[in-house]
């Protein structure tokens, strides 16, 4: 080990439970590969995220955050992956994310999604570290390069990989120091994956609601068809006629309904 890995480790043990323990993370990881932005969110089992780390205030507005912090995260690849039980470790994004979600409005949007407001307006790639904390939290520590750079290397997420038990611990040990408590689970009336459920309750049955739900986390006919089970035409069918019921013509006028409906529901 060199004497700078070691300096670093130990700075980051130091600062573990501190406000300062989140650059002493980036910093640690900064010296094996270069990144613009980093985040750090623990979801607690169907409650609003906690920031963990904050490394990108100066470059993301506040009304993304609020808006990913309310309730849009729920179209988050890795919050998906980690309700799910995403196993531990470092990933890209686009190994946990659907076919289509790089086409998604939610995937390009400085409006809800928290790290897409650098000027350029978009990342070039975003790769995180799963991180199972206590009581069935999942935490992500993730890191992000915007447009004008290159994606992270084969070479670099190996090098990355090597740290990844120190960032697990780590993390893991800030979460206990802080003393978060997971909230207790609320009750099914109040659960905030209801977004999706009471989405157009009045207008679409529950399977065409299901169908929205996977189409706004950027699932294709097929992935959704493989998904529920059923034919790749039949999802043709469900999706005009939902659209056709909504009264619109695109994924983007659904996406603004699902966006203004959190609105209502006072989620942000």
């Amino acid at each position: 080990m060199l004497a700078r890995e070691s300096a670093d480790i130990s700075a980051l043990i130091g600062l573990i439970g501190t406000q300062d323990f989140g650059g002493a993370l980036d910093r640690m990881l900064r010296s094996v590969a270069s990144f613009d932005l980093s985040v750090a969110f623990a979801y607690p089992y169907d409650n609003r995220p906690i920031v963990l780390h904050d490394g990108y205030t100066a470059k993301v507005s506040a009304s993304a955050l609020a808006a990913y912090l309310g309730g849009a995260y729920l179209l988050d690849p890795f919050y998906v992956a980690c309700s799910g039980d995403q196993p531990a470790g470092l990933w890209r994004m686009r190994e946990l994310a659907p076919d289509q979600f790089f086409h998604s409005d939610f995937s390009s949007s400085a409006e809800v999604h928290p790290c897409i407001s650098m000027e350029s307006g978009v990342l070039v790639e975003e790769i995180g570290f799963v991180i199972p904390l206590d009581d069935g939290v999942q935490a992500t520590y993730s890191l992000m390069r915007g447009r004008g750079g290159s994606p992270f290397s084969d070479d670099e997420l190996e090098r990355l990989r090597i740290y990844e038990p120190i960032v697990r611990e780590a993390v893991r040990s800030n979460w206990r120091q802080k003393n978060h408590a997971a909230p207790a689970p609320p009750r099914d009336d109040d659960a905030i994956e209801t977004a999706f459920d009471s989405l157009c309750a009045d207008r679409l049955t529950r399977q065409q609601r299901n169908i929205v739900r996977l189409i706004l986390r950027g699932h294709s006919n097929l992935s959704i068809g493989k998904t529920m089970n059923i034919a790749e035409g039949t999802v043709r069918i469900h999706r005009k006629n939902i659209y056709r019921r909504l009264d619109i013509s695109s994924q983007g006028a659904l996406f603004r309904i699902f966006i203004d409906h959190l609105n209502r529901r006072q989620l942000y």
